[in-house]
């Protein structure tokens, strides 16, 4: 198949627009990772665990880390949008590129539909598929209008969220009903196996580190802001997640997180501050409008990227002129995201979404050994695809086949469009 890098048709020439610092990078990141993840993943996380929870949170950020480190070093060098996707297929090959690109771009529109439901479960329980559809189309609407539009309501939403989960630290940490014996590190309950299980499901709540990779041309001087801004949103958002993990087992316990619907709500009601709960209940809704925001950034770029390439429709590769972003491909991925939120399960699209990303990372770190031969430089990429591979497959059962089998359908795409471009 050919390859169409550094050409564009008609209807790309209007580049996107440089205009992200390293703050507003690493705003980016956080207003993907601080979202609804910590309010939704940690009660199943902790019934897969046990008493390994915070062995499984310490597992999903070493293999964060990993793949943060080696997806700033891809994006310095190929500053591009469309993140693991242009970097697969430039080390790699095409095919891996394509590989991640299908990953990504299929994993992540489920979880766009996950995070959309989840608003319209805290806002509207009763009518949650018409509050996502809805939410679904007006973060598109600003999206469409622009990065910046898109840059200043994610920042208001990351102020809103991690005052929330200060809120929810500061309750819990200093109630009377707070117990540093029920903060346990150990393998009892889940064993090994749980605790990697709750790692891969933790990993939903680190996957936004790298989103600013995939706005790659959105970014001013990406060679030093991308590498800077990566870890730094990760180190933050790790801070975060252990502090509101920690505080929440004080008060709950391992097996009552497990059991919880709504761990930080049901935190703070056992902290005794019900009053709270209506708060952190809207802090919820924020953070999954938060997390969507940025998903919905992060597919549409890559959409964008293989739109070029012509893996999908060439027409998703335009640019607005006045607004200068994707625009097709954002209304195309907001469509199908709406779609999804009127039939999937929040729980199943986690998982399924988690293994497609872990695949793209895995992809990620096998691009970045490529990088350099020096045996210290490949250590990060070698742990963080091993630790990519294994979270993948420790995940449950029906995420692990239904990611396997769109894998499988999206490779035989690609075979049958290589078939026919020889043919031809």
């Amino acid at each position: 198949m050919t390859r169409r890098t550094g050409r564009r048709g008609p209807s790309e020439a209007v580049g996107l627009r440089r205009t992200l610092g390293v703050r507003d990078a690493v705003v980016i990141g956080l207003g993907a990772m601080v979202g609804a993840g910590i309010f939704a993943v940690l009660g199943p996380a902790a019934d897969a665990a046990g008493s390994g929870l915070l062995i499984a949170l310490a597992v999903a950020a070493v293999v964060a880390y990993c793949n943060a480190v080696a997806s700033a070093r891809l994006a310095a060098r190929y500053p591009a949008s469309g993140g693991t996707y242009v970097y697969g297929r430039e080390r790699l090959g095409e095919f891996w590129g394509y590989l991640a690109g299908w990953a990504f771009v299929v994993g992540k529109t489920a979880s766009c539909a996950a995070m959309a439901l989840t608003v319209g479960a805290y806002v509207w329980p009763a009518q949650a598929h018409g509050v996502a559809v809805a939410a679904v189309v007006a973060l598109t609407a600003v999206n469409y209008l622009g990065v910046r539009k898109s840059l200043w309501l994610t920042r208001v939403i990351v102020a809103v969220v991690l005052a929330v989960l200060v809120l929810v630290v500061a309750v819990c940490l200093g109630s009377a009903e707070a117990d540093a014996a029920r903060v346990d590190v150990g393998l009892s309950g889940g064993g090994v196996g749980g605790v990697l299980e709750a790692a891969g499901l933790l990993f939903f709540a680190f996957a936004g580190y790298a989103r600013v990779a995939t706005l790659g041309e959105e970014v001013r001087d990406p060679a030093r802001t991308i590498p800077r801004a990566v870890p730094l949103a990760l180190g933050i958002a790790l801070a975060v997640y252990a502090c509101v993990a920690v505080a929440v087992l004080a008060v709950l316990g391992t097996g009552g997180l497990a059991e919880a619907s709504a761990p930080l709500a049901d935190a703070v009601r056992a902290a005794g501050a019900p009053g709270l709960v209506p708060v952190v209940r809207a802090g919820a809704a924020v953070a999954a409008l938060g997390s969507l925001l940025a998903l919905i950034l992060g597919v549409s770029r890559t959409t964008l990227a293989m739109a070029r390439d012509r893996h999908l429709p060439g027409a998703l590769a335009a640019v607005h002129p006045r607004f200068q972003v994707p625009h097709r491909a954002e209304l195309a991925v907001g469509a199908v995201v709406a779609l999804l939120a009127t039939t999937v399960d929040v729980r199943g699209a986690v998982g399924f979404s988690s293994f497609g990303v872990l695949v793209y990372y895995a992809i990620a770190n096998a691009s970045a050994w490529t990088l350099s031969r020096a045996p210290r430089a490949r250590v990060g990429p070698v742990v963080g695809a091993t630790g990519c591979v294994v979270l993948a497959f420790a995940l449950p059962g029906d995420s692990v086949v239904a990611g396997a089998v769109v894998l499988v359908v999206g490779s035989g795409v690609y075979g049958v469009r290589w078939w026919r471009a020889g043919r031809g």
